[in-house]
């Protein structure tokens, strides 16, 4: 399933708290994005459409609440990034980023750490 940066904002919207009404969710998202009314309701039916989203009554009211978890959502998108610009390989996308903007001290920490975890669970 295909998620657009726009539908995505809809869908942080619905992880950050669920399930929102239509009128929350205009208020969480069209402002910050220049949106109206319309084109909040247009992502949201889109995003119904790929069963990304469902409509349900809670408290006697009508809202919608995330058919996809955060975390499946990001772990797709990347996989879709690397295999698209690095043919699925991780190590060229660090390089590149390394090469590109210089990395903190910290950061540079951090990547040692995570090879460190990933050698110690492959021994």
């Amino acid at each position: 399933m295909h998620i657009t940066e726009a539908e995505s904002r809809i869908m942080e919207a619905l992880w950050r708290r669920e399930p929102l009404t239509t009128d929350e969710i205009i208020a969480e998202v069209g402002p910050a994005n220049g949106w109206g009314d319309a084109t909040v309701k247009t992502l949201i039916n889109r995003l119904l459409k790929k069963k990304a989203l469902k409509s349900q009554k809670f408290d006697g009211r009508h809202g919608y609440a995330p058919l996809i978890a955060r975390a499946d959502y990001v772990q797709a998108e990347s996989q879709n990034l690397l295999d698209r610009l690095f043919d699925g390989e991780l190590a060229p996308l660090v390089a590149h980023f390394a090469k590109s903007r210089a990395l903190k001290p910290a950061e540079v920490a951090r990547l040692k750490k995570l090879i460190a975890e990933f050698e110690d669970d492959d021994g």
